[in-house]
């Protein structure tokens, strides 16, 4: 059985379109610039309004809480979103330990859950709101561009990491317009083309 698995999922101007990605897989989404990338991640996140199904390890999507499947299928994207002055904020009490030793595998400071948000550079961004979804232990991570702001050092500390999760069995769908590490290991590619057709190729 897939870990997560789609029957005819449609959004905006997405067509309808079927795939499935296993557990440990590394999935790329590609397509020109605005062809609909990041509106199939959010609608596999159920951050908008989508017509058809999705499947977490059989379990219908309708059938789990909201907040219990965007944990389990975490989006992340190319700009994470910040709703409080400090880091430390976006972090649930259970969370704290797991992040204090995330940060430190993405090259950041421990400290850095004291940062204000305001502070922080596009590099520290991304790489925050990368732990910010893994200590959340999801089953699949949605990226949309996550090292685009980062230098090639942090860039292969995260790819690094990423490499890790997926031996664990995490499953990764990535829109990437450089190679990288991850990139050139995907098991296949979904191209999002004209017209929002979604097309399921090999690597």
């Amino acid at each position: 059985m897939p870990l997560l698995e789609t029957r005819g999922l449609c959004h905006q101007r997405l067509r309808c379109c079927d795939f499935s990605v296993d557990g440990g897989s590394v999935v790329a989404v590609t397509g020109a610039s605005g062809a609909g990338k990041t509106q199939l991640l959010r609608a596999l996140a159920d951050l908008d309004p989508a017509a058809g199904e999705v499947f977490l390890d059989g379990m219908a999507r309708r059938s789990i809480a909201a907040p219990l499947w965007r944990r389990q299928v975490a989006y992340v994207p190319a700009t994470p979103a910040w709703w409080a002055d400090t880091v430390r904020e976006h972090f649930e009490p259970e969370q704290i330990a797991s992040a204090e030793a995330l940060l430190r595998d993405f090259g950041l400071d421990s400290k850095a859950l004291d940062w204000p948000v305001d502070r922080l550079s596009t590099g520290e961004t991304q790489r925050i709101g990368l732990v910010r979804a893994v200590a959340r232990s999801p089953r699949v991570m949605l990226l949309d561009e996550p090292t685009s702001g980062l230098d090639r050092a942090s860039r292969e500390r995260v790819e690094k990491f990423l490499q890790r999760l997926l031996r664990e069995g995490l499953a990764i769908l990535v829109v990437a317009h450089y190679g990288g590490r991850i990139v050139e290991s995907a098991d296949r590619r979904l191209v999002v083309g004209s017209g929002g057709a979604v097309t399921e190729l090999a690597p």
